[in-house]
């Protein structure tokens, strides 16, 4: 590649053409050839773009018409996944902050490509207030939602125990208030093992991130309170929790939904009475974990300690459940013949002790959780998901710098690092994620955030650098050259398979919602989906597989945005 002072003239009229319509619709056919990160690169760091295989040279230009760099991209590669081949365009030398656009073989053109120090800033503050906009029982104004206003629906402050989660002191039909926390995302119910993994993800970026990037503030009615916003959020769906645990025997409800899921209608408008469904060892355990970890780093940042009583409940609830847990060991969830609302049932549950145990040891430096953990301790580490929890013990105790003397967390998890980084080397796209499975962003999130969390043990650049094509991919340098994050980038989801988006009157969804993303099992190209599954994503709302929410999809995706956008 060489740098060139002069401007063709050819290029300088096509660019100017270009800049001045770039985002219209019809454009976005022809610039989706040119797939790049939507969002922006930051100047420092390296800087890839993926054009198909005919593309044979390139120039960039900057915003005024002059090239700055012309070559030829790298040799394609065929990646199977998507039937086509792909060629890498290396442009990590340009530095320079400001709006570029890549040309390929004199004709075609990329969206704009910015250049900037802070290239996530704005979509890391929308991401995390993604989960504002899916509060429930909660009113939102328009000082802090805008044009998502809408009115509070499902208070849950008289919800129904339901004959599969009653106890002897809570018999069926008891009235009880749960209110609080979060929508999961497609629908109006909330459940615990998904919140599991989520409130602790939130809570982890909050607490290894540097205090005054993680403080500022994204506009919801708790800003300037002197708690960075992550916490306040975060505690929101936290309290939630709390209330659902039968303080009778310490047990922990599986959810609180409706018998039967709701029309797509405004939560105000919703109207089926709700339940808490099940007692369930799995939403349990989830539960201990992430109460243990809140009590230890809930008053890192509240330094007037208001949340000291709040600290002592959150290890209170996790012992009582931790003693119910070890009274039903093996109690899993089925959906009772009258509630058709999702799952989230799990039968494996030695991932869910070994979390849990791990979490209570680094809480109490009780021993007796040691045993719990090595009778569970996985052979092998995965990338975490809300069904594969173990691996989360091992970030607790990898960056908390403790673990009990037989654990060799850092070496652990860098094997399962490295061996993401070798799928990475050899893939076309430069990702690690091996196949599409159903929410596959949710996989390429806590892909990138297992490596931020290398990084943070290493400071190695290669973890950082490698997470960071995971993010590239989620922001549009991928097959479909799709921004899968709404209202982000110059072609992001429109239709998302979110309730309140769907019901509400305005045009555009909520911003910051991750989309599930493209998958082997698609509701709207099921034929596509088995031979090119990178390829299986329709923008539509009814397209519940790979245009879905959730709060599983945005958590990782918050500590990614924090994380690479801190370090």
């Amino acid at each position: 590649m060489r740098v060139i002072s002069t401007v063709q003239n050819m290029l300088v009229g096509l660019g100017a053409i270009y800049l001045g319509a770039c985002t219209t619709p019809e454009h976005i056919r022809e610039n989706a050839n040119i797939r790049i990160d939507q969002c922006g690169y930051l100047s420092q760091l390296p800087k890839i773009a993926l054009v198909d295989s005919n593309i044979h040279n390139f120039a960039i230009i900057d915003a005024n018409g002059q090239i700055v760099l012309t070559g030829k991209p790298e040799a394609a590669q065929y990646y199977a996944e998507a039937g086509k081949k792909y060629r890498k365009i290396d442009f990590t030398e340009i530095t320079k902050v400001g709006t570029y656009t890549l040309v390929a073989n004199d004709t075609a053109f990329s969206f704009p490509i910015n250049i900037t120090d802070d290239a996530y800033t704005q979509i890391a503050a929308a991401a995390l207030k993604a989960f504002y906009y899916n509060r429930s029982g909660a009113s939102l104004s328009a000082q802090y939602a805008g044009e998502w206003a809408r009115e509070g629906g499902h208070a849950d402050t008289c919800v129904v125990v339901h004959k599969s989660a009653a106890s002897t002191l809570r018999p069926t039909g008891t009235i009880i208030s749960s209110p609080r926390g979060w929508y999961d995302g497609n629908d109006y119910n909330k459940y615990i093992v998904s919140s599991g993994i989520s409130t602790y993800t939130l809570m982890l970026a909050a607490t290894i991130y540097d205090l005054q990037a993680i403080k500022t503030h994204v506009g919801i009615p708790e800003t300037g309170n002197f708690i960075p916003d992550i916490w306040n959020e975060t505690l929101y769906n936290l309290r939630w929790m709390l209330t659902m645990q039968d303080p009778t025997d310490g047990g922990v409800y599986h959810k609180l939904t409706t018998l039967a899921t709701d029309s797509i209608l405004m939560p105000n408008e919703c109207k089926q009475q709700r339940y808490v469904v099940g007692k369930t060892t799995a939403a349990t355990l989830d539960f201990v974990a992430t109460m243990a970890y809140a009590s230890r780093n809930i008053t890192k940042y509240d330094h007037a300690n208001e949340h000291k009583q709040l600290t002592d409940s959150c290890i209170r609830a996790a012992k009582r459940a931790y003693t119910w847990a070890e009274q039903h060991a093996n109690k899993t969830f089925a959906n009772p013949s009258d509630v058709s609302t999702p799952e989230y049932a799990d039968e494996h549950l030695a991932d869910e002790w070994f979390w849990a145990a791990t979490e209570m040891w680094l809480a109490t430096g009780d021993n007796r959780y040691v045993e719990k953990m090595k009778k569970n301790n996985p052979v092998q580490l995965t990338v975490p998901s809300w069904r594969d929890v173990a691996t989360l013990g091992y970030y607790s105790m990898l960056t908390e710098h403790r673990m009990p003397p037989t654990f060799r967390a850092k070496t652990t998890l860098l094997q399962l690092a490295d061996s993401l980084l070798t799928q990475s080397a050899i893939s076309p796209i430069k990702i690690s994620m091996s196949n599409y499975q159903p929410n596959s962003n949710s996989t390429m999130a806590n892909i990138g955030m297992l490596k931020l969390i290398a990084y943070k043990a290493t400071d190695e650049p290669r973890y950082f650098n490698s997470a960071l094509d995971d993010l590239h991919y989620l922001l549009g340098r991928n097959p479909l050259s799709m921004c899968f994050v709404t209202g982000f980038g110059a072609n992001s989801p429109h239709n998302i398979h979110h309730s309140i988006s769907v019901a509400d009157t305005v045009t555009a969804p909520i911003p910051g919602l991750l989309c599930s993303g493209p998958s082997i099992v698609s509701v709207t190209d099921s034929t596509n989906s088995k031979q090119y599954p990178a390829l299986s994503y329709t923008d539509a709302a009814n397209n519940a597989s790979s245009n879905g929410t959730s709060i599983t999809l945005n958590a990782p995706l918050v500590f990614m945005l924090w994380g690479i956008g801190t370090l």
